[in-house]
């Protein structure tokens, strides 16, 4: 284990143990974010998911986290891809009411990071930033961020094409703190990814299936059912490939986007038309399914390949507790 790489994200971040619970649209409800952050790990607040899918006051929603993580730090997820100038100026305001209420750990995707980076550090904070190859890690390196989030080819929902050694043997060179985020389901794995060199590990699908997750109880036993055999890549949902289970839902959908979509998805302008499409789309679509059944993963359900070693549901302290207890042993 890199004890250096560990040392230096557990200062920045105030965590106590090595471990993300990654941002999540639909999944970061209150109650999963804070009871990470509790336990030691840190949780991080999806704003979109915090205010749209799960109904709270943005400024209200933050100090309902702070409250039930009992002052334990939490983070932040900026999406800072431009699709709208309204969009761009809500993130920002977003980011100073974080900021005003104590957060100091942020996570970047989907855009250059620089502005945020700027306000964060200015209060004294930290970014780091989702990557998923050499290049965008030393565009986020030289505008200043703290740290990458390597996005590899086993992660659920949006996901990379690397696998966790090769992408960080390419983004190690930045000199870096790099966190694994993809294929950790287990306490087993946590411990190994941590042996390869990574800094701490983010978890997505691993506290979906965890007892405060406030989605349907349908998807948590889907993940728990699931073997590696079962998860697919759809770009049919956003537009880029994001791994999903394969239910009968995504076979009748397909995989692949046609022509029109791949040309607008590769223009340097049209490119945010196409996200914005698949966007409100992905919104209309999650209204449509509350309305129905009551749950916004009623049609499809997002997992990494780490289903193949998640085999219960359990509540998300004794996850970060049993990672923890692993890392432990093995220093």
């Amino acid at each position: 284990m890199n004890h250096e790489w560990q040392d230096r994200f557990l200062a920045q971040t105030g965590a106590t143990v090595p471990l993300i619970c990654g941002p999540m649209y639909p999944c970061s409800n209150p109650e999963l974010v804070a009871a990470v952050s509790a336990a030691g790990g840190i949780g991080v607040v999806q704003p979109i998911s915090l205010t749209y899918v799960h109904g709270h006051e943005y400024r209200e929603g933050l100090r309902l986290i702070n409250r039930l993580a009992g002052g334990r730090p939490i983070g932040f997820n900026a999406l800072v891809e431009k699709s709208s100038k309204v969009y761009e100026q809500r993130m920002i305001r977003w980011v100073d009411i974080a900021l005003e209420e104590g957060v100091r750990f942020f996570i970047t995707s989907l855009g250059n990071p620089r502005w945020v980076v700027d306000k964060v550090h200015a209060a004294g904070g930290v970014v780091y930033h989702d990557v998923i190859n050499h290049r965008w890690g030393e565009k986020g390196r030289d505008v200043g961020v703290d740290g990458l989030i390597a996005v590899n080819d086993r992660a659920g929902g949006h996901l990379g094409n690397k696998d966790p050694r090769a992408l960080l043997d390419e983004l190690l060179p930045l000199g870096l703190p790099i966190v694994a985020a993809g294929g950790v389901g287990s306490a087993g794995e946590f411990v190994d990814v941590l042996r390869h060199g990574y800094a701490a590990v983010q978890c997505g699908t691993r506290f979906i299936a965890a007892t405060e997750c406030r989605t349907s109880e349908s998807y948590k036993q889907a993940i728990v059912a699931a073997a590696e055999r079962d998860i697919v890549a759809t770009q049919r949902l956003t537009g880029v490939p994001v791994a999903v289970i394969n239910t009968p839902y995504i076979q009748r959908l397909g995989t692949e986007i046609n022509a029109f979509w791949r040309w607008m998805f590769k223009g340097r302008k049209t490119k945010h038309w196409a996200r914005s499409y698949f966007g409100l789309r992905g919104l209309w679509r999650l209204k449509r399914d509350q309305q129905r059944e009551g749950s916004g993963s009623s049609e499809y359900w997002q997992a990494g390949r780490s289903v193949a070693t998640i085999d219960a549901v359990q509540p998300a302290g004794e996850i970060v507790r049993s990672f923890d207890s692993a890392r432990q042993s093995a220093l």
